[in-house]
């Protein structure tokens, strides 16, 4: 990497626009992701056969599982616990959050904890549960 500068507005700078690119870097993946595992889905059907089991467990969009029936459970998605997403914008970091650990919607910062922790964690004001895939509702936690 190239020289660079010594003062804290640049850094600065620099590591908001890496931090923006990283984040939408993911969005892409992640919807790219979606795309293959519905690709891979409608080509099982179309072949008339059973589809193939994806390796690791990841969500299909809303559209495609009200066409397949109900959501599989955790245990047939084979997870087995929860991870905390700690996530820094140019700001400065942001409130962290808690997933399950097979959600789609963590970024790459993110450490295993077991389900007390998770419980834990979702009782702090500094820590929210993932909108997408709902941990507080895997807990029994309610609001």
């Amino acid at each position: 990497m190239n020289e660079l500068p010594p003062d804290p507005p640049r850094l600065r700078a620099i590591l908001g626009y890496l931090e923006q690119q990283l984040a939408e870097e993911e969005t892409v993946v992640t919807y790219l992701r979606l795309q293959v595992e519905s690709v891979r889905h409608a080509l099982a059907v179309a072949e008339n056969r059973k589809p193939a089991e994806p390796g690791p467990p990841q969500r299909r969009p809303a559209s495609a599982r009200l066409a397949l029936g109900p959501a599989p459970t955790r245990a047939e998605r084979r997870s087995t616990g929860f991870v905390v997403e700690q996530r820094r914008t140019p700001t400065g970091p942001q409130e962290a959050a808690v997933h399950l650990d097979d959600c789609t919607m963590t970024g790459n910062m993110t450490h295993p904890v077991t389900g007390h922790e998770a419980r834990l964690a979702l009782t702090d004001a500094q820590l929210e549960a993932c909108a997408f895939c709902r941990p507080d509702t895997e807990l029994g936690i309610l609001d």
